[in-house]
């Protein structure tokens, strides 16, 4: 990997921190009118998407295309879109669309920014909560201007886990999962947005998150709000059309590293 300029890190950590703060006042103004959106599916039933999600993720779209058009996109509604300059904004524009959709408030925008394939800026703004979380490499992770350091003395046993799962895994595989994490003395919290939880992992919230199969929208933002807070995550494959795909996700504090990828089978 060619070394990352700090200019280009830093210009492109503004652009991020503001679209995600401007597509999160769209999207609230979406939620608060979520009555009068048509509601699709894709995969499955559980597998929704709305207006709202197509409307954000182009307005994001277009806003980093105004300064950055050699940058490669991938977004969920829309896919890929390769560029030439080495980065690429990865975004998720409603990470929780259920939630959304139900009118509950844990739903945020996920923006992420590789550079060669590896996260360097992450940017999760939850507008319900007002909460702006932000990361880049090297300059440390916040939570609306307030430094996050993951606690290294919270551990499985005295402190809850993240998890989230979807019809790309077994009733089966799930079970065991959670049972395993049960019998080893943890407990679990989901809330039906990966990408926000990975942010609480980088607050301190949850000790981890674990999702058997996640997609890189949904994690690359919080994988690099985790790491700038001291955590460790399980490494994503992004080369090539990999970064299309979903793969296991596990983010984590110290003091849960080892038990918690035992239980996930890293």
């Amino acid at each position: 990997m060619s070394e990352l300029d700090n200019s280009a890190l830093m210009t492109r950590l503004a652009l991020a921190e503001k679209t995600a703060r401007d597509a999160g006042s769209l999207a609230l103004s979406w939620f608060h009118q979520r009555d009068s959106l048509v509601v699709e599916t894709k995969k499955d039933l559980q597998d929704v998407v709305s207006r709202a999600d197509r409307d954000v993720e182009q307005m994001i779209d277009a806003r980093i295309r105004e300064t950055f058009a050699e940058d490669g996109f991938l977004g969920e509604e829309f896919g890929l879109q390769p560029g030439t300059s080495g980065f690429t904004w990865v975004v998720d524009p409603i990470d929780g669309t259920s939630p959304f959709l139900n009118g509950m408030p844990n739903w945020c925008v996920s923006i992420a920014v590789l550079y060669q394939g590896a996260p360097v800026i992450g940017v999760i703004f939850a507008p319900c909560f007002d909460e702006c979380y932000v990361a880049a490499t090297g300059k440390g992770a916040t939570l609306n201007g307030r430094a996050l350091q993951v606690d290294p003395d919270r551990t499985l046993q005295n402190h809850v886990v993240g998890f989230g799962a979807n019809s790309y895994v077994t009733p089966q595989a799930v079970g065991e999962l959670l049972t395993a994490l049960l019998a080893a003395g943890g407990n679990f919290i989901r809330i039906g947005s990966g990408a926000l939880m990975l942010a609480w992992v980088a607050a301190g919230r949850v000790v981890g998150y674990l999702e058997p199969y996640m997609h890189a929208w949904d994690c690359m933002a919080g994988y690099c709000l985790v790491r700038e807070a001291g955590g460790w995550y399980l490494p994503f494959n992004t080369e090539g059309e990999r970064l299309t795909k979903g793969a296991k996700v596990l983010a984590v504090a110290p003091g849960a590293r080892d038990e918690l990828k035992k239980i996930a089978g890293v």
